[in-house]
């Protein structure tokens, strides 16, 4: 297996095999920057996974969550005191979803966000490199949150730095700090999550540090799936219940001298174009 760089990075595996043995059975793999926020963008994947032994899912978070807002019973925590709870949570969520593998990179978020910071890249594409990967999920590039742009940018080099033959074949940026219901349909990926709702409350009900601690990820989450399952459509019923939309971000490995800013900006422009013309038809035919 790779080694990863940080002496506190660790690979957590609830079923006991071999950490080499539970990346190379990956099939499906979710790049976050927090503990919390893997079963919020990618509960996709998790839901791939669950209960199948042909498919397997493994969350890699590169900080360390030190951090993290804080209230209530954890108000007083060190940020040492809330990286060691925001282990045991990320251990938790693992047993809960059935992963195949929790992998802890233990970064600070400085080191995510500096572009010269090769470790992250590195690390990355190492644990890519061993479990090749058919999907990979990580943050979406228009999130307002730096930290998770910055691990979007950081996933998206190593695997393009993988030889072509070990990439995958699906690249999908997710919802957490911004949704993506400003984007077109044509441009959305529409991931159904309506399956198994209990294990969707299970997943992020374990991080109690963050939501007793003042955030609630809980219902906000919850509420967000509803909302695109029953807003994604104005003249239909609604045919699922929970939607998570991602942004298709396959493009930009397949060809790896495209701009990334202009990418997003496209996406932006495609919106704005079709806002556009609808206010312009409607003005025109009244």
């Amino acid at each position: 297996m790779t080694k990863l760089t940080n002496d506190g990075a660790q690979v957590f595996v609830p079923d006991g095999v071999t950490p080499d043995d539970a990346l190379a059975r990956t099939t499906h793999m979710a790049v976050g920057a927090h503990q919390d926020d893997i079963p919020i963008m990618a509960h996709h994947g998790i839901l791939e996974c669950f209960g199948r032994s042909d498919r397997w899912f493994a969350g890699v978070t590169v900080t360390d969550g030190a951090g993290s807002p804080r209230s209530g019973l954890y108000s007083d925590y060190s940020d040492e005191q809330m990286q060691d709870i925001r282990i045991i949570e990320e251990r938790k969520a693992a047993f809960v979803g059935e992963y195949g593998a929790a992998v802890l990179l233990d970064y600070p978020s400085s080191a995510a966000k500096d572009p010269s910071e090769l470790r992250v890249v590195g690390d990355l594409a190492g644990l890519m490199a061993v479990a090749q990967p058919e999907v990979i999920y990580t943050h979406n590039l228009a999130d307002k949150h730096d930290t998770h742009v910055a691990v979007a940018l950081r996933t998206i080099s190593a695997i393009r730095s993988l030889p072509r033959e070990s990439r995958p074949g699906a690249v999908f940026g997710c919802e957490v700090w911004r949704d993506l219901d400003w984007m077109t349909d044509a441009d959305k990926v529409r991931f159904d999550v309506s399956a198994h709702e209990n294990l969707a409350a299970a997943l992020i009900g374990v991080y109690d540090s963050q939501i007793s601690g003042g955030k609630r990820y809980d219902l906000a989450t919850a509420g967000r799936r509803l909302a695109n399952a029953t807003f994604s459509e104005s003249h239909a019923v609604d045919i699922s219940q929970a939607v998570v939309y991602g942004m298709d971000l396959l493009p930009l490995i397949e060809h790896p001298d495209l701009d990334i800013t202009a990418f997003v900006r496209s996406h932006i422009e495609r919106m704005a174009d079709e806002i556009s013309t609808r206010i312009t038809n409607l003005v025109g035919g009244a």
